[in-house]
């Protein structure tokens, strides 16, 4: 068999609540460490522990991060899946089979190693219920041997996860050398094999969800509630974390920020828009049937003009749906992180435009990015001050005759506000979800109604000149575009390359906002055809993509994935090719 270097997924298969996590994210960690790109996937079930759960490592020189059909290197080690997951394995591939686990028929033309997992462990691990967790270090022992991870680099990333428990530390340790062993006395090196290189140097592992808290921390929030629900939880606790660490007052510890976890989402988003109306920058997270029971307070908090960040990491619906299976189907501003470096830009951005704009903004990431681990560049740190918006201080309202809370002075169709708390008799005002006019006086005067929503249409206008511009990359004498956004971008980049090498070249526009901005219409113009790449069921960006532009409908066709797994290359690149035949009889 042809070895194949620096370029597999390797795919563990085991049971929700085992412990497997840190066995997987050190081997995931350690490959990391050899200067090799990887990413990370973590396909685990909404329901109680015991169920199965599965991790894939995908291991790409080339730096490809997104989910491959195609799984090379198999660790079964749950017996209630092992015949499944055998049988999913292709031509070539290699098994590594817990002693004793079902497994149906294998070809010959797979590469199968038995362990005995189990009997190893027994002797290191008294304690039965330690055991269960402690054996999984067996198998990070057993495939480092295999595909030639660095020892060193596999202890290294051991201990950045277990250092502080010295004990467990050890005792993890003494199993990986256990699997080494018998692995070194047992098994031969497997045909994939992890080379080391120097791709990865000053680059981070990160999941979204971190990078999301950790640009909000930036970003100014002061004030976060939330209701638990996967995937957005996660979110939650590490901005929490992170308060915790960072913001309390060096002198007294005293907590300079207020996280409450809600009854439920509607009290969450209810609490967001009382702390932002006195001034704090507040967020709250969230996801699918969560979502629904914030719209009558987010309507609210778009009529009131009242600033608020609702970062959405979007999952599969509709109503309770799958609460573990990634989608792009929640679709005011919003915007649209494809990144980990997105995540946290934006978590500092939607702040200063929640203010600016005075209206909900939200970020709509997805349980891909962001509860898997991703690779990235270290993030910036931010070099420019918060936009506030339009606040008038004490100061200002001195030099002003009359203050009414929701007139636009100068046609951008954003008015001016006051905080609570400011001292001057103009500063006061009712903060109307009513009908008001002007002054914020309530009204059911049709014109005046009218006015006011006219007003913030113009609002939407002038947002298009503020949200993050796309990403293009145009290829010369490409005449077919692809339009992404969100997480479906790195399976996109793949798949050009891919396309490229069959002799289709394409440009891309990489969608980071919505309102849609001069750059979208210019691409769309460009373009013969347009493939618009989304994980949702009803092709919902291009259908605004077509209410925006209807000269250009014609030119746009839909690329769908909707199975609740991470898109891959390959199925953008089937679709796109049958498209294009299809084109090509029709014409």
């Amino acid at each position: 068999m042809k070895a194949s270097n620096n370029d597999f997924s390797i795919h563990v298969a085991t049971v929700n609540g085992s412990g497997s996590q840190t066995a997987n994210t050190t081997l995931m960690r350690a490959v990391f460490q050899m200067g090799v790109p990887v990413s990370g996937k973590n396909l685990f079930p909404s329901n109680i522990a015991g169920l199965p759960t599965w991790f894939t490592i995908r291991v790409s020189e080339r730096g490809y991060l997104a989910r491959t059909r195609r799984n090379d290197v198999l660790v079964a080690m749950n017996p209630e899946t092992s015949v499944e997951d055998i049988a999913s394995m292709g031509p070539g591939s290699i098994l590594l089979l817990n002693e004793g686990v079902p497994a149906p028929k294998i070809p010959g033309d797979r590469v199968v190693y038995k362990v005995p997992f189990n009997k190893l462990v027994e002797p290191l691990v008294p304690d039965a219920k330690l055991r269960k967790l402690v054996v999984n270090m067996i198998y990070v022992g057993v495939v480092s041997h295999l595909l030639g991870i660095d020892f060193e680099e596999v202890d290294h990333a051991l201990t950045a996860q277990l250092g502080r428990k010295p004990k467990a530390l050890d005792m993890n340790r003494a199993a990986v050398k256990l699997g080494a062993e018998y692995a070194t006395e047992h098994l031969k090196p497997a045909p994939f094999r992890v080379e080391r290189r120097n791709k990865t140097a000053d680059k981070v592992l990160i999941e979204g969800n971190q990078a999301g808290a950790l640009g909000a921390l930036f970003g100014g929030v002061t004030f976060l509630s939330w209701y638990p629900i996967t995937p957005s939880s996660s979110l939650a606790e590490s901005l929490q974390g992170y308060l915790e660490r960072y913001r309390r007052d060096p002198k007294t510890g005293e907590a300079t920020f207020a996280v409450v976890q809600a009854e439920d989402e509607i009290a969450a988003i209810g609490m967001v828009l009382g702390a932002s109306w006195t001034g704090a920058r507040a967020m709250t997270t969230t996801s699918g049937p969560g979502l629904s029971l914030m719209t009558e307070f987010t309507g609210f908090a778009y009529y009131a003009e009242i600033p608020a960040v609702i970062w959405d990491i979007q999952r599969v619906g509709p109503s309770t749906g799958l609460p573990t299976r990634t989608s792009q189907a929640d679709l005011p501003i919003i915007l649209l992180p494809a990144t980990v470096e997105d995540c946290y830009t934006f978590g500092m951005r939607a702040f200063d435009l929640a203010e600016r704009f005075q209206t909900p903004v939200f970020v709509l990431s997805d349980l891909d990015i962001g509860m898997n681990t991703w690779m990235s560049d270290p993030f910036q740190y931010p070099d420019k001050p918060w936009d506030r918006g339009k606040i008038l201080t004490a100061e200002d309202l001195a030099k002003t005759a009359k203050f009414e809370r929701y007139r636009d002075l100068d046609g951008d169709g954003i008015p001016y506000r006051t905080l609570p708390g400011t001292d001057h008799p103009l500063a006061g005002y009712f903060t109307r979800g009513s009908g008001h006019d002007e002054q914020a006086l309530y009204t059911e005067n049709p014109d005046t109604y009218k006015r006011v929503m006219d007003r913030l249409a113009a609002k939407y206008e002038t947002a298009r000149v503020a949200v993050p511009p796309p990403v293009i990359d145009r290829t010369k004498g490409a005449e077919i575009g692809i339009l992404g956004f969100g997480s479906s971008h790195w399976a996109i980049l793949e798949a050009r390359d891919r396309l490229a090498a069959d002799g289709l070249t394409t440009s891309y526009l990489l969608l980071k906002a919505l309102p849609f901005t001069k750059e979208v219409k210019s691409f769309l113009e460009s373009m013969k055809v347009i493939y618009v790449v989304e994980q949702n069921r009803d092709a919902q960006v291009k259908a605004l993509l077509t209410m925006e532009y209807p000269e250009l409908a014609t030119k746009l066709r839909s690329i769908l994935h909707y199975d609740g797994l991470p898109i891959d290359a390959q199925s953008i690149v089937d679709q796109v090719q049958e498209r294009e035949r299809e084109g090509v009889l029709s014409r």
